[in-house]
C-alpha cells in the first residue's frame, strides 16, 4: 500500500462522515417524492453546491486539468469558458421557469414525466425515448466517475484498478439508495466546498513555491498559457474553438442539474443559488486550468504518457504533509462521487416513475417505486462498473459524449417547453429522436467537419426538427396552449 497511515485516516474520515450523512438523511426519505427530489424543500446554497458539484465530476479535478497539461489553455481555457458562460445562461434562463412549470404540469419531478405533462402524451412515448437516452448517457457518464474513484485509490494506495474500482462504486451506492436526493445533496454541499478548497489552495502554492507570477510564467511559457496560441505541430483552430465552447450547450439538457432547479423550496431562491453557483464554478476552473499548466513546472519528473489525468493527485501527494494530502485527495474523491450519486438517482426516478410506474405497474405504491428506484440504482451501477473496467478509457471523453448526448437530446426540447407554446408532443418526440441519434452516429465519423464536437449538430438538429414538425402538426393541442399561458402569468 503506497498511502501512509495518516492519509489511510484521512480518507476513513471524510467516507464515513459520507456514510453517516447517507443514513442519517434516509430517515427523512418516506415517499418516492423525497426519494427523488426531496420534497421540492432545498435551499439555495445546498442547491448552488450540489448543482455544480454534481456538473463538474472527476472531470474537473482529473480530466480538465489533464488536457491541460498535455496542451496548454488552448483546447482547456475554450471549454472551460463555454461551461461557465452556460452554467449562468442556464441558471437565469432556465432555473425559475422550470420549477414553476414542473410544479404548474402536474407536479413533475422527473424530466421525462415534465415532458409526459407539458404535451398531453397519453401514450408515454416521450417518456419512454427519453428513459431510453438517459440510461444509456447516463451509465457512460456514471462510468467516468467511477473511473476517477479508481485511479485515486489505486495510485494513492497501491490497490489494483478493479478492486479500487469496486471500493469506489461500493461507497457511492451506500450512500445513494440509503438517502436519496437528501443524501446526495447533503453530500455534494460538503463535496462542493473540498473540490473547490482542493484547487484554489493547491494553485495558490504552486506559484508561491515556484517564486511568484512571473517566475512562473517563465518557468511554464508564455506560448503555454496562451488560449490563441496555434502551435502547428498542434493545430487548434476555428472549428475546435467552436467545439470547445459549444459544451455550454449541455448544460440546458443536463438531468441531475435540471432537477436541482425543480427541488429548490421557492422561486426567490434562485437569485442567489445563481450567484453562489457562479462565484463557485468561475474560481474552481481557474484553479483547475492553473493545476494543470503548473504541473508541468511544479512536478519534479514529467508525467508518463497516458497519465496526464493524474496531474493533480501527484502534485498533491507532493505537496502536502499526508494527512493534508489525504484531505484535499478526498476533493478528487467527493468530485467523481458528487456526480455519479446524483447521476444513478436521476437514472433511477426517470426508471421507476416513468417506465415503471407509467408502463409496467401502473398502480405501483410507493413502497415499490423506492424499492425499484434502489434496485435500478444497483444494475446501472454494474454496469457502469463493467464499463469503466477498461483503463486505458479517458475520463475526459467518457464525459464528453455523455455530455454531447443529454446537451442535443434534452437541451432544446426544455427551451421550447419552456418558451415556445407553439411545440407539439409530436415535434417534441420527433426532436427527442433526431438530437439523440445524430450525437450517437456523428460519434462514430471522423475527417472534415465530423471533427466538430457532436453537440453542436445534434442540438441543432433536434432543434430544427422539432420546430418543424411542430409546425407542420395539423393542428395544435388547445389544452397545452391553455396550459402554457396559465404557466407563462404565474408569479414568483
Amino acid at each position: 500500500m503506497n498511502g501512509s497511515f495518516s492519509t489511510v485516516c484521512a480518507f476513513l474520515i471524510y467516507l464515513s462522515m459520507m456514510l453517516f450523512i447517507g443514513w442519517r438523511t434516509s430517515k427523512k426519505t418516506s415517499d418516492a417524492k423525497d426519494f427523488f427530489i426531496g420534497a421540492r424543500a432545498t435551499g439555495p446554497w445546498i442547491t448552488a453546491f450540489s448543482a455544480e458539484a454534481s456538473d463538474m465530476s472527476g472531470w474537473l479535478l482529473m480530466g480538465l486539468p489533464g488536457v491541460a497539461y498535455l496542451g496548454g489553455m488552448k483546447e482547456a481555457f475554450w471549454t472551460a469558458a463555454g461551461l461557465v458562460i452556460g452554467t449562468y445562461l442556464n441558471w437565469f434562463f432556465v432555473a425559475k421557469r422550470l420549477r414553476k412549470y414542473t410544479i404548474h404540469a402536474g407536479d413533475a419531478i422527473t424530466i421525462p414525466e415534465f415532458f409526459t405533462n407539458r404535451f398531453k402524451d397519453k401514450s408515454r412515448a416521450i417518456a419512454l425515448v427519453s428513459v431510453i437516452f438517459i440510461l444509456i448517457f447516463f451509465t457512460v457518464y456514471t462510468a467516468s466517475g467511477f473511473m476517477a474513484c479508481a485511479d485515486l485509490f489505486s495510485s494513492v494506495f497501491g490497490i489494483e484498478y478493479l478492486y479500487a474500482l469496486i471500493l469506489g462504486a461500493a461507497i457511492v451506492l451506500a450512500y445513494t439508495i440509503l438517502g436519496g436526493y437528501l443524501a446526495v445533496c447533503s453530500t455534494d454541499f460538503v463535496q462542493g466546498g473540498l473540490m473547490f478548497t482542493a484547487l484554489v489552495v493547491t494553485a495558490v502554492i504552486s506559484v508561491l513555491s515556484m517564486g511568484g507570477i512571473s517566475d512562473t510564467v517563465a518557468k511554464i511559457g508564455v506560448e503555454f498559457l496562451n488560449p490563441f496560441h496555434n502551435n502547428p505541430e498542434q493545430p487548434f483552430g476555428a472549428m475546435d474553438i467552436i467545439s470547445a465552447l459549444s459544451w455550454g450547450l449541455g448544460y440546458f439538457g443536463m438531468p441531475h442539474i435540471l432537477v436541482r432547479f425543480m427541488g429548490l423550496r421557492s422561486n426567490h431562491d434562485v437569485k442567489v443559488s445563481r450567484r453562489i453557483a457562479m462565484v463557485w464554478v468561475t474560481i474552481a476552473f481557474i484553479g483547475a486550468l492553473l493545476v494543470g499548466v503548473l504541473g508541468r513546472a511544479y512536478l519534479a519528473s514529467p508525467l508518463a504518457a497516458g497519465a496526464q489525468e493524474t496531474v493533480f493527485i501527484v502534485t498533491i501527494m507532493q505537496m502536502y504533509p499526508p494527512f493534508i494530502a489525504g484531505i484535499f485527495l478526498c476533493g478528487i474523491l467527493a468530485a467523481a462521487m458528487s456526480t455519479a450519486d446524483s447521476q444513478l438517482l436521476v437514472a433511477a426516478s426517470a426508471f421507476s416513475r416513468d417506465v415503471y410506474m407509467g408502463f409496467l405497474n401502473k398502480k405501483a405504491s410507493e413502497k415499490q417505486m423506492l424499492v425499484m428506484s434502489r434496485v435500478v440504482v444497483l444494475v446501472i451501477a454494474l454496469i457502469a462498473i463493467f464499463l469503466a473496467s477498461n483503463r486505458n478509457s479517458s475520463i475526459f471523453k467518457m464525459v464528453s459524449y455523455a455530455w454531447a448526448g443529454f446537451g442535443a437530446t434534452f437541451g432544446p426540447l426544455v427551451l421550447l417547453s419552456l418558451f415556445w407554446k407553439k411545440t407539439t408532443r409530436n415535434g417534441a418526440l420527433a426532436g427527442l429522436i433526431a438530437g439523440g441519434v445524430t450525437v450517437i452516429v456523428w460519434k462514430q465519423l471522423s475527417g472534415g467537419i465530423f471533427e466538430l464536437y457532436e453537440i453542436v449538430p445534434g442540438f441543432a438538429v433536434c432543434l430544427v426538427t422539432a420546430m418543424l414538425v411542430s409546425l407542420a402538426s395539423r393542428r395544435s393541442d388547445p389544452e397545452v396552449e391553455a396550459e402554457y399561458e396559465a404557466y407563462t402569468k404565474l408569479g414568483d
